[in-house]
């Protein structure tokens, strides 16, 4: 059978079950564009490609599936470069398609050329340029299998405008690919010395990652620490790996953390961190990092062990496999956990948990965001999947909203990328329609992609958007109080445009609440229309977030706002 390229693409993305894609059309692309028009594909028309990016990024996040999407040459390619790098550093499966001028222009600066596979090198999985028609469906087969194996990431496919017109036979069965065959199967010497270490330990601690939840592990992590009582804290990307209202679990840690659970990690002597590679934001200062812990790493990425902090036992391994073969390994031991030693660790626990709770002051004729965050956890029920954009909206979410189920927190970790929650919501609202989609967003971040509020209106994509508007970039703002003697340069964002009716410009419903009796009465009434809703909340100008560790410090050294710095 002799198809062109671009018939062969939308063969190959059959074959691979994309249900979806996200692009902007371009000049490189349209013969492509023109047989997405002749197909059954369902494609939604972004309004910037960096959109079209971080909605299958949003899309892949929620469903654990490789997100795609489609752009242009030149300016098309180069505008997903921000949400390739925030996938890449939060390992999701995308594969990127990109326009390309024809073989024979490239390298001579024609129209709306670019070097796209050598720009997203350093900030993709992999990337491929397709200069002959008969590799194209190999390529795009290799392209999926690289994205949603081993450590995930994005992979970009550059698509020469000539190689997409010209015709191959085409046969199916006679695809391959390059042998990728890699066992992720934890050593068995290695849960041995698991059990070993676990054994003698009287503070055993479990700290989860992302990892846990790309790797399809949160069932087996909680059947372990429940089984053996032992407590658990997260990092950003680990929210939702374990249930949220837990008595095991600790919340996050690191800068922002809770209390209990920076001291529990400074605290224990043995620390098993699952899926999570020790970002500087979670360890603080490395030396005084679990100072009295032996700790055991697992991670599916051997580049990722020892990198930032050295380990006493390396296991390399897919999460899942790691943690179904020490549930085995440990009943057939007959693992010895009921004792004195650990119901004082627990108890110890439950003491800091008492002492410094997680908590904020709702005082006076103001919305504080905390508040607003959790009247949402509880008119959902904790069942929405929520994004955010980046910052403190970011921060009071991972603190305040609690996350019981894996890949219902879709947010921008290692990157931080501010104007990534909308767009993120348009691509989990598209798998999920049935459930409520919301982004906590702030004013600064909103403001980014806000333009995609027009692709929520045009294809009926129900996502609401619980906008914290403080009228400050509210992070940065935060640092320039406790850092700067409150030299606020550049970051005062009361220029802004009145949400509501902008909201209502692009189509969709735009709401407000001012005073903190109004908040309850928005949040039902913006969840329960049956289209998309922006809720801007005037929230206290100056909150900051606490806990804080400050940069450079241990994270057993945190202030607290109006308490008096603990430690």
């Amino acid at each position: 059978m002799k198809l062109k390229g671009t018939e062969i693409l939308l063969k190959m993305l059959e074959e691979e079950n994309v249900e979806i894609m996200f692009g902007y059309p371009g000049g490189a692309v349209l013969d492509i564009y023109d047989q997405i028009y002749k197909s059954n594909m369902k494609h939604i028309l972004v309004r910037h490609e960096q959109g079209a990016v971080h909605a299958a990024d949003g899309y892949a996040r929620a469903t654990g599936k490789v997100g795609v999407c489609l752009v242009t040459s030149g300016p098309g390619a180069t505008n997903t470069v921000t949400g390739i790098a925030t996938a890449n550093m939060d390992s999701i499966p995308l594969v990127v398609f990109t326009g390309q001028v024809p073989t024979g222009l490239i390298g001579n600066d024609a129209f709306q050329e670019c070097d796209i596979t050598g720009i997203t090198r350093p900030c993709s999985k992999h990337n491929f340029l397709v200069r002959n028609i008969e590799d194209l469906a190999s390529t795009i087969k290799e392209a999926f299998h690289i994205a949603r194996s081993g450590r995930p990431g994005p992979v970009l496919v550059d698509l020469p405008k000539n190689v997409m017109a010209a015709s191959t036979e085409y046969d199916p069965a006679a695809v391959r690919i390059r042998n990728h065959e890699v066992s992720y199967k934890p050593s068995p010497k290695k849960i041995a010395n698991f059990f070993e270490m676990l054994q003698k330990a009287k503070k055993p601690l479990i700290m989860t990652g992302g990892g846990v939840i790309l790797g399809r592990a949160s069932e087996q992590l909680t059947q372990f620490a429940r089984q053996y009582r032992i407590p658990v804290t997260g990092t950003l990307m680990g929210l939702g790996s374990f249930p949220g209202r837990d008595p095991l679990w600790l919340g996050m840690l690191g800068m922002h953390g809770t209390y209990y659970a920076n001291m529990a990690i400074s605290h224990c002597d043995l620390l098993c961190a699952v899926g999570a590679r020790f970002d500087d934001r979670v360890t603080g200062t490395i030396e005084t990092f679990a100072p009295n812990a032996k700790i055991i790493q697992v991670d599916i990425d051997p580049s990722s062990i020892n990198r930032n902090v050295t380990v006493d036992l390396p296991i390399v391994g897919d999460t899942k496999a790691v943690l179904s073969d020490m549930i085995t390994y440990f009943d057939e031991h007959n693992y010895a956990y009921e004792n004195e030693e650990r119901n004082q660790w627990l108890g110890q626990i439950a003491e800091w948990k008492e002492s410094v709770p997680l908590t904020y002051c709702q005082n006076g004729n103001v919305i504080k965001p905390q508040f607003v965050i959790e009247t949402l956890y509880k008119l959902t029920k904790g069942e929405a999947i929520i994004t955010t954009e980046v910052g403190q909206n970011q921060m009071w979410t991972a603190q305040f909203f609690h996350f019981d189920k894996p890949n219902t927190f879709v947010s921008s970790g290692g990157l931080g990328t501010m104007g990534y929650g909308l767009p993120a919501a348009i691509g989990v609202k598209c798998a999920f329609p049935d459930k409520h989609v919301v982004d906590i967003a702030g004013d600064g971040s909103i403001q980014m992609n806000i333009q995609e509020l027009a692709t929520a209106a045009q294809y009926k994509i129900n996502v609401k958007i619980v906008l914290l508007n403080n009228g400050y970039l509210g992070m940065v703002r935060q640092w320039q109080e406790l850092f700067y003697e409150k030299r606020y340069s550049f970051t005062d964002m009361t220029y802004a445009p009145d949400f509501v009716k902008l909201a209502e410009a692009f189509g969709i419903v735009g709401l407000r609440a001012e005073k903190p009796e109004e908040v309850e009465a928005v949040l039902k009434q913006g969840l329960s229309l049956d289209q998309p809703v922006l809720m801007d909340f005037r929230v206290s100008r100056e909150e900051c977030v606490y806990p804080m560790v400050h940069p450079g410090d241990s994270i057993s050294n945190m202030s607290l706002g109006s308490r008096e710095t603990v430690n």
